[in-house]
């Protein structure tokens, strides 16, 4: 199994760059899914991949990768998978389990939500797959998973399921144990870390897990 860590740039906002930029390692495998390229090249930096149909990236910059020798993986328009399943999938496939996608939070709803619901994805399930701009990272946590942060971090877990049972924290200032919490609530909104490493824990069901670096 790859031990490094792919990173993703999709084509969405991308408010704070120096942000998003304090997160990339100098091992990281950087991967644009098409209209992402502007975000890698504006931090001056070059994929090891760019992939998609190539509508959004502009001619000029896929010339420039070309010339660069980066690996280009071109798909037709028509397809059923979007540009950033097919980045998630094929960093899968090479053996990435530590995913970032950068730029995918923020913007249109219906792309914010599309990415979130993407996580859900079985396929997923034993990878480490977070939304991150460097202020807000989202992962789903199918059985159990940490957060690292600072002290008075907002954390808020959120039921996929209709219900999720056996919720255990540690590190929070409102503690669970082997609660259950219904998607219908808000009970796992807005809690609060007291230590800089919190742990989650998930019996039944799948939960959004939504950190907010304060």
């Amino acid at each position: 199994m790859n031990g490094k860590r792919a990173v993703i740039f999709v084509n969405g906002l991308l408010e704070d760059p120096g942000a998003v930029a304090a997160l990339i390692n100098e091992d990281d495998f950087l991967i644009a899914a098409d209209g992402g390229l502007r975000h890698v090249l504006a931090l001056g930096l070059t994929p090891h991949l760019l992939i998609g149909d190539l509508d959004s990236a502009s001619t000029e910059d896929v010339a420039q990768m070309e010339s660069r020798g980066v690996a280009i993986q071109k798909f037709p328009a028509e397809k059923d998978e979007t540009d950033i399943e097919l980045a998630l999938l094929t960093a899968l496939d090479a053996g990435y389990r530590r995913i970032l996608l950068a730029a995918a939070l923020g913007g249109r709803l219906d792309h914010m939500l599309g990415n979130l619901s993407l996580l859900t994805n079985p396929d997923f399930r034993d990878a480490d797959v977070r939304l991150d701009d460097g202020h807000i990272e989202a992962f789903v946590i199918w059985q159990s998973a940490e957060v690292q942060g600072r002290i008075n971090d907002l954390v808020s877990l959120l039921p996929l399921d209709a219900e999720v049972r056996g919720v255990t924290t540690q590190g929070l200032a409102y503690a669970l144990d082997r609660a259950t919490l219904l998607r219908h609530q808000g009970r796992g909104i807005s809690n609060v870390m007291v230590e800089t490493t919190i742990k989650v824990t998930v019996e039944n069901g799948v939960l959004l897990c939504i950190h907010s670096r304060q």
